[in-house]
């Protein structure tokens, strides 16, 4: 499981969902309507769980040993192929595409606890409420830089960051220059 933890969560301090302490969440559900309801619970939890962990990418292999996937108490996990299926629903527009699938193996995905289009709101707000529009920032000033270590969007996935400032620059609102880890961004 790819973890960014920069941010510090207490990984004590998660609070899990009663469902998880059920054990038929679990299983999937026969019944069609129960069974979107099950798939809606472990979105919201995965992405409640992800968002507290600061975790941005999953690799589903390694998650399933995981309090994610693996309730110990219980001694109740998801199998590799219902995992899959979560992810699948949090990747479809039922699912409001809350995850994105890296490569056609399934083996890792993103899970957006804000999808990149909200982080670049987010990005785009602090900019203009520290009037920093027309000035170019490094991508590295924009999550590790001193100025935004009370932001949300601090410690934030490099490619996250990338995916999240092509959405200003698609709308006219950003230009990202230089290449590898000389980037900088403008807003405009």
């Amino acid at each position: 499981m790819a973890v960014n933890s920069q941010q510090g969560a207490n990984p004590a301090e998660f609070v899990f969902p009663r469902s998880y302490n059920f054990p038929p969440f679990f299983s999937p559900q026969p019944n069609a309507l129960t069974l979107q309801a099950q798939l809606k619970k472990w979105s919201l939890f995965l992405q409640r769980y992800c968002k507290h962990h600061h975790i941005f990418k999953l690799t589903i292999i390694e998650a399933l040993d995981t309090p994610l996937f693996h309730n110990s108490t219980l001694k109740k996990r998801l199998s590799l192929k219902d995992a899959k299926a979560v992810i699948d629903y949090m990747a479809s527009k039922e699912g409001d595409e809350r995850a994105e699938w890296l490569g056609s193996e399934k083996s890792e995905a993103w899970i957006w606890w804000r999808k990149p289009e909200e982080w670049a709101t987010l990005i785009a707000t602090w900019v203009e409420d520290t009037g920093q529009k027309g000035t170019v920032l490094t991508l590295y000033e924009l999550v590790e830089g001193e100025a935004t270590e009370k932001q949300e969007f601090h410690g934030l996935d490099m490619d996250v960051l990338r995916k999240s400032l092509n959405t200003l620059v698609k709308k006219g609102k950003a230009q990202v220059f230089g290449t590898g880890d000389q980037q900088g961004v403008k807003f405009f």
